[in-house]
Order: C-alpha cells, then structure tokens, then sequence
C-alpha cells in the first residue's frame, strides 16, 4: 500500500465482526490491535480462546448467491477478499445448498491467519470502558461483558435492549441408530452425492409426534431470573417455546416431513422429520437442526431420546440459553457506524442488531474498510443500498423503525424496489434475480473504487 500506517485501529473482540473487521483494515495498510478477554474472561457459550470460535450453531445459512439475500451477503464478502467466507470455503462440510462449516479448524484457521499477519497484534484482556480517545471498533457480540455493556449504557443514555438465544445440542453420529434414520437432503438438494446426503433424517409417527410434544411442554426449563424481560430473537426460538405456540408449530417448522423418503419404509410417509446436520469433517458429530433448547440437562436427554433413531443416543454436547446484548443502532450510529456521540468509536457485529454470523462478520468488513479508509486519510461513503451489505447496514443505522428496533438477518424485504418487476409469489424468483445482479454490479465497484483509491 501507498499509504503509511499513521495510527492504531482498536478492535474490541475477536468473534466473527472483530476478526473480520482486523483483516480488512490490516489488508488496507493499518496496525490493528484486537482486544479479546477470553480465555481470560469466560463467557457461557464458548469453550476455546480461538478468534471467531462458533457458538449457536454451525451453518452460514445458504449458499444461493442468486435467490437468497445472505447467500448473496456470501458473495460480497469473497468479492471484498473476506476472511471469513474464505475459512468457511476451507472447511466446508456437506449441508445440501447450505454453508456449514467444521467448527474448530475453522476457528483455528482464523486465528492463525490473524497472528501471522504482521500489521495485526491480539492483546488478551478485558476492555471494562468506552475509550476516549483513538480509532476503536466495538465488536463484542452478543455476550458483550457485564462491565463494557454498563459503560455503553451510561454514555448512551438507554436501557439496554436484549434478547434471550439457545443453542442447539450435539449427537455423536455413532449413537444414532441407522436402522431408523437414514442420509437425505430435503428433495435430494445438492449437486454432489455427498450433499444430497447431508442430513440425517429421523422418522415420527403421528402418536411419536404428539407424545414428544407432551413431553417438550411438561419438561423442566431453565427460567430467565427476576428482572429479566428480554424476549428471544424469532429466527433462534427454542424447540419447546414454539411448541407452546401451537401442537403443529414444529411440523410446520424444523421437523417437517417434506422432501423426504425413508428409505427404510419408502411407502411410509412419516408425520414428522427430525434432521440433524453434520458438524464437523469426520463425520463423528451432528447438531440436532432447529433445536434450540432451554430445557434443563436432565430433561433434554429423556425428550430428545423419545425421538426414534436415537434412543441411545449419545450427547457431545447438551443445549442451553444465554442473554444476548444489542444497542438501539438506528438511533445511536451514523450511517459510518460511528457513535454519534463518540465518533471515534465504531460498533460492528450482532452488538449493532443484526443476527447471525454472516451479517456479524459482514459488519465486522464494513466497519474495518471504513475505520482504516479514515484513519489513511481517505474517507469512503458507506456500501450502496442496493447490495445486500448496503441494505443492512443502512437499516440498522436509520432505516429501521427505533422503537421497535430487534435484530435482524439480512433478507429481500430491506432491498429496494427493482423498476418495472411485478410483485407476487408468480414474479419473485425474478425479482430475487433482479436485486442479485444489481448487487453484484454496485458492490463490485465500490470494492474496485477503494482499490482504485489505496493504489
């Protein structure tokens, strides 16, 4: 790069907004310190102290960078040299059109790239205060630490906005009985054989399906402590909330049985589907798909034993709830995602509102790009509306509605109309069409422009 480092970007977590965002303004020529309190402090849900350690889940969602809003948010990401879409290409497992990835390589490979970049340092420790002074991007996720979260409600004045997340449990893959459960993606998705067997399906009759539901209602759960209002994020609602909501909720949801022919039984058409996805390379674990939980331990392996295939099963890992933390972004960040009152402080990742780890490390790329373009003298507008890092950014930071701002995934609903496409379910896959290749073109030169600018 032509430009000198002139100062120190600050990164405040290591998750996957702080790890992106490290990159992106080392890669443009400037000395980036990532501050990250673990291992030294320890949250609920991690267990490592790698950079970009996956927690809730393991898929990126889908892969369509042509008919889905965060497969196109993919496409964005590799276009502007991402990191962590190029770990998630590196160890991508089997998921049908998904993006799932093998957890800990993945997480190691992050952080090996980070440590050996030589414009990136890592300093281990808890960041307690908003600092004053100095080029700082707040990346501290969801589990933002009790004393941080108290200096950002002081200096913005609000209550901090919550929402409760679960995780899902883990099976190991050789406890599963295969008599009863058998490989399929739903409608044999998938261009590969390998990916039209991504999932293990397990069958339900309709007694199995109603004794499960009686059982998930009447379970033992962990209950939110006095004081606690905070509601859960609707795309991570746990298994037993939805089925609170109504008997045939799950049916309709994570264990719907379409797509699918038990090869066991193939005239047999089962009245619910219980999917598990593979978590890592091998081959040794799967997580149970949409089964977020906030059952307690015990509880959890009597109710998801009654699930046929798995009787015996065997559990890596058990489900849970922790309190994510978000800020009202549409009324605290200017459209640079700079804190109105403390301009030298950038927010990025789920702490800004959005949801999940793609729009997390999508957020993490903007804000480096543009933290580093300023700290270089060279400062840049934000990414256009049009592309799906436009459309998400420019809701959190003043589209959204601030009073009854909750976190969002990126989706077509937050694109802006193409001229002249009918509306309609008849006219949607070319209007899905219609958004992509306009994305495409826009972020592609506002990516070429900054390159063009730091040459």
């Amino acid at each position: 790069m032509s430009a000198p480092m002139t100062e120190t970007l600050h990164i405040v977590g290591g998750g996957m907004a702080g790890s992106e965002a490290a990159w992106q303004a080392a890669n443009m020529g400037v000395n980036v310190v990532i501050h990250e309190m673990r291992p030294k402090v320890e949250t609920f849900a991690h267990r490592t102290g790698h950079l970009a350690e996956m927690v809730c889940s393991n898929s990126f969602r889908s892969d369509d960078d042509e008919q889905n809003a965060v497969g196109l948010l993919h496409w964005e990401m590799r276009a502007a040299n991402g990191l962590i879409m190029a770990m998630a290409d590196k160890h991508r497992l089997p998921a049908g059109g998904a993006l799932a990835v093998d957890r800990d390589p993945f997480a190691e490979s992050v952080t090996a790239a980070l440590m050996n970049h030589p414009n990136v340092s890592v300093e281990y420790g808890e960041i307690s205060e908003l600092p004053s002074d100095g080029h700082w991007i707040i990346a501290t996720g969801p589990l933002t630490s009790t004393a941080l979260g108290a200096a950002i409600q002081e200096e913005t004045g609000a209550d901090r906005l919550a929402f409760f997340d679960a995780i899902a449990p883990i099976v190991y893959a050789d406890s599963i009985d295969m008599d009863v459960a058998w490989l399929q993606s739903r409608y044999d998705k998938g261009d590969t054989e390998e990916e039209r067997k991504a999932y293990l399906n397990c069958p339900m009759t309709k007694d199995q399906y109603e004794a499960f539901i009686d059982a998930l209602l009447a379970a033992d759960k962990t209950e939110f402590h006095e004081g606690e209002t905070a509601g859960y994020f609707d795309g991570c609602l746990p298994i037993e909330v939805m089925a609170d909501r109504g008997r045939e909720t799950l049916r309709f949801g994570p264990m719907k049985p379409v797509g699918l022919t038990n090869i066991h039984k193939p005239d047999d058409k089962p009245y619910a589907v219980v999917q598990l996805r593979r978590d890592n390379a091998l081959g040794t674990l799967y997580n149970i798909v949409g089964f977020q939980t906030k059952m307690k331990y015990g509880a959890q392996t009597e109710v998801f034993k009654m699930i046929p295939g798995l009787e015996n099963a065997s559990f890596a890992r058990l489900g849970g709830i922790h309190r994510n933390t978000f800020i009202n972004s549409p009324t605290l960040l200017d459209d640079q995602m700079r804190l109105k009152s403390r301009p030298n402080i950038r927010f990025a990742g789920q702490v800004t509102g959005v949801e999940g780890y793609v729009e997390s490390a999508a957020m993490g790329l903007l804000a480096g790009r543009l933290a580093a373009a300023e700290i270089l003298g060279k400062p840049q507008e934000t990414a256009p509306q049009n592309t799906a890092m436009g459309a998400l950014v420019h809701h959190i930071t003043g589209g959204a509605e601030a009073k009854t701002f909750q976190p969002m995934n990126v989706n077509f609903g937050l694109f802006q109309p193409v001229d002249g496409l009918k509306g309609g379910r008849r006219g949607r896959k070319d209007r899905y069409k219609a958004y992509t290749d306009r994305a495409k073109v826009e972020w592609q030169a506002w990516v070429d422009a900054q390159a063009s600018v730091d040459a």
